[in-house]
């Protein structure tokens, strides 16, 4: 099954960012996270957002703790809602970073760990979009018409979730408008392309 392995955001100052990861989210230059140097421009909504989806609330509060000390900035403080519990940061080089759990209380002692890792795209045709992907190897597990897809990630790699652009910057608390690189590039083993929105893979 084809899966993300690695995501690798570009950054004005990589030694400063992976500083930043470590220190915000623990994510060490071995895991899923990659960095390097930022080639293009970038403006406004880069078009996508990072997802960590965790156990209960306390972790929500932990992370975003971390992360606010190293740097972040708060889009939505962490506060409950009808699905569960969660906040939106911006990193300091603009990438947006959602922390969430399905849970409203804690169930025990809060820990650092995170079960999954999702990054959600903003496209302009959900379903012209979800069948490039399904060329290219990916299997759909949840599919709302036009207007959400989820694909399957195998073990532990990162999954990978469709939104109309609209409703990825909404989800966000941000404004749709942006322009320039989307400074992430997704590898895999589905190979080395561009996807019709301007999203970049690389072979693994």
């Amino acid at each position: 099954m084809t899966a993300i392995e690695t995501v690798t955001l570009e950054v004005e100052d990589t030694a400063a960012a992976e500083a930043f990861y470590a220190a915000a989210f623990d994510l060490g230059a071995d895991g899923w996270l990659r960095v390097r140097p930022a080639k293009d421009p970038s403006s406004g909504f880069r078009g996508y957002a990072l997802s960590l989806v965790v156990a209960q609330p306390g972790t929500v509060d932990s992370f975003v703790e971390t992360a606010l000390a190293a740097g972040a900035t708060a889009i939505k403080a962490p506060e409950k809602s009808l699905w569960g519990y969660g906040a939106v940061l911006r990193d300091p080089w603009g990438a947006i970073w959602k922390i969430a759990t399905s849970k409203k209380k804690d169930t025990g002692p809060v820990t650092r760990a995170v079960d999954s890792v999702n990054i959600g795209i903003g496209v302009a045709d959900v379903a012209a979009t979800k069948q490039f992907y399904i060329d290219r190897g990916l299997t759909v597990a949840k599919s709302f018409g036009r207007k959400y897809v989820e694909f399957e990630a195998p073990g532990k790699t990162v999954s990978l979730s469709l939104y109309s652009r609209k409703f990825a910057a909404k989800t966000s608390f941000v404004d749709q408008e942006g322009s320039g690189s989307h400074r992430v590039v997704l590898s895999g083993d589905a190979g080395t392309f561009t996807d019709p929105d301007g999203f970049e893979w690389e072979a693994a």
